[in-house]
């Protein structure tokens, strides 16, 4: 490995010397330290006349590129980061109650449901407590039951399932063995069975992301958003950023209305917000938003 630390100042240098104006160099110096070199090369790297190939890449900026620009684009995913965190939250705390409630009035005589091989596939169960529930068990809520009730294996759905991450609360969903019952939640969400699985899947995914500071101005869903009658999506909003915007906003527009017009507020204030025309250009050409 050859590659060394550098300084803010050598690190001026080398953006200079790749051909990206910087106006203000004392600004940068302290945007760089806030932000760091590696982490604004993500956003960056679009303004690069190599760009979308990595391959080959030679780090040379196209002409009349701006320091300005590449602060903007990572303002623009920030700001939309944050915007959408908001929500997703909502939506993952809808997702957990309703389908606690919903499987456990289904199955009162069950309270711990979810490790029933009558009600869940056996895998599943099989491989419950060393997958999901040896996290949840150091959980301090989890542990004064258990304390209590020292006979417990598990504690109750409404319990156990409150501390489940949003990837643990797909898989539940998804290895219960009552489609009838699935459908029914599914429902309630306004949708089939199998477009309400692609959409949390969904949600999933943007979640995560968000919640690990990635990109997602330039988000490529590996697996595509099903076109419905209610997220028409076609093209390339399959895979991108708007497109998930779409499905958060159906989401959140079953949970509440209010809510969906507060989020549309949100997302329309920030694409109209003033940044450089070179951002605007990229944000568009990768997010596939229309700006205004």
């Amino acid at each position: 490995m050859e590659k060394k630390a550098t300084t803010i100042e050598e690190q001026i240098g080398l953006l200079e010397e790749r051909g990206l104006i910087i106006p203000d160099k004392e600004k940068a110096k302290e945007i760089l330290m806030d932000i760091g070199f590696y982490r604004l090369g993500f956003y960056a790297f679009p303004f690069e006349t190599t760009f979308p190939h990595l391959e080959n890449r030679t780090h040379r900026y196209k002409r009349n590129v701006s320091f300005t620009d590449i602060v903007d684009l990572y303002y623009f995913d920030y700001d939309l980061r944050k915007i959408l965190t908001c929500y997703l939250n909502r939506i993952e705390v809808n997702l957990r109650t309703y389908i606690t409630y919903a499987v456990s009035n289904h199955y009162k005589e069950s309270p711990t449901w979810f490790v029933d091989a009558n009600i869940m596939n056996r895998k599943y169960v099989d491989e419950f407590e060393d997958k999901v529930y040896k996290t949840i068990r150091e959980n301090p809520v989890i542990k004064r039951h258990h304390h209590k009730y020292i006979n417990d294996r598990f504690t109750p759905a409404w319990k156990t399932i409150e501390f489940m991450t949003l990837g643990n609360l797909c898989s539940l969903f998804n290895n219960l063995k009552d489609e009838e019952l699935k459908s029914a939640i599914a429902s309630y969400y306004k949708c089939g069975l199998g477009i309400f699985i692609n959409y949390i899947e969904t949600v999933r995914i943007i979640r995560n992301t968000c919640a690990h500071g990635g990109c997602i101005y330039n988000l490529s869903l590996p697996k595509a958003i099903r076109g419905s009658k209610q997220v028409p999506v076609f093209g390339d909003k399959r895979h991108n950023i708007s497109g998930v915007v779409d499905v958060i906003r159906y989401i959140v527009g079953t949970i509440s209305v209010n809510r969906q017009k507060d989020m549309e507020h949100e997302i329309n204030t920030l694409l109209k917000r003033k940044r450089s025309a070179n951002a605007n250009a990229i944000i568009a050409k990768c997010t596939g938003f229309a700006i205004k």
